[in-house]
């Protein structure tokens, strides 16, 4: 799979890595303000009763 999506990215190797970075910073921004935030409101944390 990794190969896959190696091979698809466009440019030579240095573009590639570069892509590479920006992928990852998206991903990691769309996972921290979008999917963490709705995730954690589907938990039952503040429901504690000790």
């Amino acid at each position: 799979m990794y190969v896959y999506l190696w091979r698809s990215l466009p440019g030579p190797k240095p573009v590639k890595i570069v892509l590479l970075i920006v992928f990852l910073a998206a991903l990691a921004l769309l996972l921290m303000e979008v999917v963490f935030p709705w995730v954690s409101a589907q938990l039952p944390y503040t429901d504690v009763t000790v």
